[in-house]
């Protein structure tokens, strides 16, 4: 199924099928919780062959808690933040779930970053918790069908 997502105001769009995405997990550590102005971010795993883009996205690079290189990529015009990637794993997006024109398919499996969590916004317990990044090995398998698409 096809799925499309935007900025607020429009100027940065995507798509992708739903049939390629990887994984989907809300993330509560301090840096999206900055980012977003919000308790955590929800973000869709994919390969960046298999997502359309269209506008040019203003990026901001921060290191991440294994000291990756963070590029958190929004909208020059509205500030929308949309998607993400790491630096030195660029096959793989991050896209922001709240951009989504239609949101409702979507099947979150883990929360990284419990730790962090804010008591206002307490991590779903009926799906896997990490309390903090969970490790390159846990993640090995969504970066390898990153590369290859199997």
């Amino acid at each position: 199924m096809n799925q499309s997502g935007r900025c607020l105001c429009g100027d940065i769009s995507y798509q992708f099928n739903s049939s390629n995405v990887l994984s989907a997990h809300h993330c509560h550590c301090t840096d999206c919780q900055k980012s977003n102005g919000s308790g955590k971010a929800t973000i869709i795993y994919i390969s960046k062959r298999n997502i359309i883009t269209s506008g040019k996205p203003k990026y901001f690079e921060q290191r991440g808690s294994i000291g990756l290189r963070v590029r958190r990529g929004f909208c020059r015009n509205c500030g929308s933040g949309i998607l993400s990637y790491i630096r030195e794993l660029p096959m793989l997006i991050f896209v922001k779930a709240g951009t989504l024109e239609d949101s409702s398919w979507l099947e979150i499996e883990s929360n990284f970053f419990v730790r962090s969590a804010k008591q206002w916004d307490l991590p779903d317990k009926s799906i896997k918790c990490f309390r903090k990044n969970p490790s390159l090995f846990s993640n090995i398998k969504t970066i390898y069908r990153s590369i290859t698409g199997r």
